[in-house]
C-alpha cells in the first residue's frame, strides 16, 4: 500500500464503459523518509477522498478486487482516508 496526498481530479466524459461511474483523484506518493519527488498517478476514488487528503492507495491487482471488478482497466484505488500519521524520528533516513 502507498500513502498518498490527493492533489487534483479527473474528468473524463468518454471512457471504456467498465469505468463508468467511477471517481478519479491525482494522488501524489508521500515518503517522509526522503525528499524524493515521486510521480503522481491516478486512482479511482472508493471512499470519497477529496483533494488536500491524505489517503492510503493499493495498486494492481488488489486495486480490481475492492472496486469488485476484475474486467476493468483500474492500476490504483484510493481504499482510506488517513487521519493521523505518527513516525518516530529514528527511523528516517
Amino acid at each position: 500500500m502507498i500513502m498518498a496526498k490527493v492533489i487534483g481530479n479527473v474528468w473524463a466524459t468518454r471512457k471504456e464503459e467498465s469505468l463508468n461511474g467511477l471517481k478519479f483523484l491525482v494522488v501524489k506518493p508521500l515518503d517522509y523518509g526522503r525528499e524524493s519527488d515521486a510521480p503522481t498517478f491516478i486512482a479511482a476514488d472508493v471512499v470519497g477522498a477529496g483533494v488536500g487528503e491524505t489517503v492510503l492507495v493499493t495498486k494492481g491487482s488488489s486495486a480490481r478486487k475492492v472496486l469488485d471488478k476484475d474486467e476493468a482497466p483500474i492500476d490504483a484505488a484510493i481504499i482510506g482516508i488517513i487521519d493521523m500519521v505518527e513516525v518516530e524520528k529514528a527511523y528516517l533516513v
